[in-house]
């Protein structure tokens, strides 16, 4: 499980003790601390006793300089990367560097992640190891939800309209064209709050574009493009299972700055991958998902 932390000094100890609540056979949790101005590192040695070592990686992607990598002797399921700011997706590439298992997780370090969402996840990965590839889930709104001890204890309606008009937004999204999508095997994006990958495969490809607005879509249509190309009997699977909760913008000038984003992000990925447009060599991905995306 990789999460990126960027000036999260608030809440990042609890989310990292939620993390090590989830069910799973063997697992490690990476924190990524991303060149923090605040005190996410030191409230993070501090609760945990990390201790600098030695051990030893193979940079295999290259990412901004890594500082130091911390290990717990409470917590033995838990790494901490320290590194220099690069942004979202090179701390991600700093994670999968430092990762020994075959399957990552890449996680916001503020979702709440279900206690079963690992073996969920999982299970695709388990039934067709060899075709496939990546796993996403439904991400739900945690908005006015009663959260204890880093899970949701009580889901609740947002007391704020705006909230719940994108309740009904993400629904659509998710278990309508994402669900869809899925089914006629060309799923374009796994939410970058929650989504699992074969850590191999998506080496090959060179991991995150750190130049990339979005990131986690970019990295599903550079992925389908080349085992489209290889000629890969491939699969890119959607479960409709909530799996990770999320705080939604409740003002319209966060919601503006968020929609923006995604929206350029959007466009970027469109550009660099202009050539899979109304093109039959990429199947239905070529034909119609990225056509409908246009």
């Amino acid at each position: 499980v990789i999460a990126p932390a960027h000036n999260e000094e608030a809440t990042v100890v609890d989310n990292v003790r939620s993390l090590l609540g989830l069910e799973y056979p063997v697992y490690e949790i990476i924190i990524v601390n991303d060149g923090s101005s605040d005190q996410t590192l030191e409230r993070l040695i501090q609760a945990f006793h990390f201790k600098k070592t030695k051990r030893v990686f193979r940079r295999i992607i290259p990412t901004k300089s890594v500082r130091g990598i911390y290990l717990s002797p409470i917590a033995p399921k838990l790494v901490l990367v320290d590194k220099e700011n690069g942004r979202k997706a090179d701390a991600l590439n700093a994670g999968l560097n430092v990762a020994r298992y075959p399957l990552f997780c890449a996680i916001d370090c503020d979702s709440v992640i279900d206690r079963d969402a690992l073996l969920k996840m999982a299970r695709p990965f388990h039934e067709d190891p060899e075709r496939t590839v990546g796993v996403g889930g439904v991400v739900r709104l945690s908005n006015d939800c009663i959260i204890k001890n880093g899970q949701i204890e009580k889901v609740n309606m947002p007391k704020s309209w705006l909230a719940r008009i994108q309740i009904v937004e993400y629904l659509r999204a998710f278990l309508g064209s994402r669900l869809g999508l899925s089914k006629i095997g060309s799923l374009l994006i796994i939410s970058g709050a929650f989504g699992m990958f074969r850590k191999d495969v998506v080496m090959r490809c060179g991991g995150y574009d750190h130049k990339a607005i979005g990131e986690d879509m970019e990295l599903v249509v550079r992925l389908t493009k080349t085992m489209r190309e290889r000629k890969s009997n491939f699969r890119i699977k959607f479960i409709p299972d909530t799996l990770c909760w999320t705080e939604a913008p409740e003002s319209w000038k966060i919601l503006k700055s968020q929609r923006n984003r995604w929206q350029r992000g959007l466009i970027q990925v469109l550009q660099a991958h202009k050539n899979m447009l109304f093109n039959p060599k990429f199947g239905i991905t070529g034909t119609f998902a990225l056509p409908f995306y246009f």
